[in-house]
């Protein structure tokens, strides 16, 4: 149940075989008070209405080709826009193999929605791990990070992320904790839904259609 006055991204604890996963982080909390589940049912969203919010904007981070890429340059589509790691053992694969189920059920649709992943761990994800780890998922699947001077701490308060290594064991070997959960663009590039981690492929595809048809 959500805390007056404060909005929490629901996350999950992944323990795979020889990893554990990415530990429960709690995003900050949001600057208005968060939709009530009366509020959710009327805007007909599955996920929570963010669009009173007032989080997210435009950002620059560098794609799967090592291209400067803006999120403004997906205007006049949908986005779901979701942050992790490559090297995430459960949380990110389960998410992403979830986007790309509702792009499916989207059908003709899915030509209007953009999936975009940005990696909180740009210290091992370069543009060409990023490209390829979701391009597994589906082709057209955009992976971000940080390069040179990207300013990944400022998008990352855009979006109220929070991220931070854990069981380190040296430079190149570590975990991330960090929020789950996705956000869902209008066709403005404005912040409209957040899906908590779990909901379905059917929910995401739900909402988008209706962001499509706003």
């Amino acid at each position: 149940m959500l805390k007056p006055g404060y909005f929490y991204m629901l996350l999950a604890l992944a323990v795979p075989l020889a990893l554990p996963g990415c530990k429960p982080q709690e995003a900050v909390p949001a600057a208005s008070a968060p939709a009530s589940e009366a509020a959710v049912a009327v805007a007909g969203f599955h996920g929570v209405d963010m669009l009173k919010e007032g989080i997210g904007g435009d950002f620059t981070l560098t794609d799967g080709d090592g291209k400067p890429f803006s999120l403004s340059s997906l205007k006049g589509k949908a986005v779901i826009l979701s942050f992790g790691y490559t090297h995430c053992p459960d949380v990110c694969p389960t998410e992403l193999l979830t986007y790309s189920d509702a792009l499916k059920q989207l059908g003709s649709d899915a030509d209007d929605v953009a999936v975009v992943f940005v990696s909180v761990d740009p210290e091992r994800d370069t543009p060409e791990l990023i490209g390829k780890y979701v391009r597994q998922f589906n082709p057209g699947f955009i992976g971000l990070t940080a390069v040179g001077g990207q300013d990944l701490p400022l998008v990352k308060q855009q979006y109220r992320v929070v991220s931070s290594k854990a069981q380190q064991q040296s430079d190149k070997v570590y975990l991330v904790d960090h929020s789950a959960g996705t956000y869902l663009l209008d066709k403005n590039s404005e912040v409209a839904v957040f899906e908590p981690y779990g909901n379905t492929a059917q929910q995401i595809a739900d909402d988008i259609r209706l962001l499509l048809k706003s």
